[in-house]
């Protein structure tokens, strides 16, 4: 039987309707799915990790990830304490001021800090992260041989180690003191800080437990705090003038070497400024 050639057209329109909606529906399984469909002029962006990087050729260059470590440090409100959270300690016990670097070692920052401290003639404490020691022990080895102190700073500076068991918080210390001594056989590592100053009883009596006393601060500069319309020179200028104001006789001062590049410039006028007033010792 022929169809008529109306018919005949109100049929091809409806084919090809069908195969439209048919379509739209692949369209919309594709998006659910994730599958790419193929486009004719998609442009395509480099994610941020690819970006070429912009820094001197002549800059050692630094650790994957590297960056300001987070803090969360406070010093504690009552203006007469003797110790620190936990019964850390606050003060040098003396009137010698220590200054104490924390984070490192940093492949750029520790060995222009190291020469910066020996044309001064000054020991300082260094608070090593364990992940930093293993990476690069012949920068511990630099420390140790410059007659600065070690202190332990854990394994990869957690800021709820004091959360975790008594187990977990124990295996953390060993972990970086044999990280430690595996650079510096037989090395003395008399100190410990909780990073971001989160000490707790329990970390406080476990590292008594491990030869090592618990070191808060007394002056606190936030070398490791920057504000996002902060310029280098501000952030230098900031360091150094928070460091004048507030170092006293028998302060710890809290500062860092680890991806802190302006607090090795500020260091720089920090030395000789410190030493003409003070008598600047690593913690014994």
């Amino acid at each position: 039987m022929r169809l008529s050639s109306t018919r005949k057209a109100f049929m091809i329109s409806l084919s090809l309707i069908m195969a439209g909606l048919l379509g739209q529906a692949a369209a919309a399984q594709s998006s659910h799915t994730g599958t790419a469909l193929p486009a004719a002029s998609t442009p395509t962006f480099s994610t941020p990790s690819a970006v070429p990087s912009t820094a001197p050729a002549t800059q050692k260059p630094a650790p994957a990830g590297t960056r300001p470590r987070t803090e969360n440090t406070k010093t504690p409100k009552r203006p007469k304490a003797r110790t620190g959270p936990a019964g850390s300690r606050l003060t040098t016990g003396s009137k010698g001021v220590a200054l104490t670097f924390d984070d490192g070692p940093d492949p750029a920052n520790t060995p222009a800090l190291l020469k910066l401290l020996e044309k001064n003639h000054v020991k300082a404490t260094f608070c090593l992260v364990g992940e930093n020691v293993k990476r690069y022990p012949d920068l511990v080895r630099k420390i140790a041989a410059g007659g600065h102190a070690l202190c332990n700073h854990t394994w990869n500076h957690d800021l709820k180690l004091g959360k975790k068991s008594r187990a977990a918080i124990r295996a953390d210390m060993r972990r970086t003191n044999a990280a430690i001594r595996a650079a510096v056989p037989n090395a003395q590592i008399k100190y410990f800080r909780a990073p971001g100053g989160n000490f707790t009883p329990g970390i406080v009596k476990i590292a008594k437990e491990q030869g090592m006393a618990s070191i808060y601060w007394k002056v606190d500069p936030r070398d490791w705090e920057h504000g996002r319309e902060e310029s280098s020179g501000a952030h230098t200028s900031r360091v150094i003038n928070s460091v004048k104001r507030h170092t006293q006789p028998g302060a710890i001062v809290l500062s860092h070497d680890y991806a802190q590049p302006d607090t090795i410039k500020a260091y720089a006028t920090l030395l000789p400024w410190l030493r003409k007033r003070f008598r600047l010792i690593a913690l014994p």
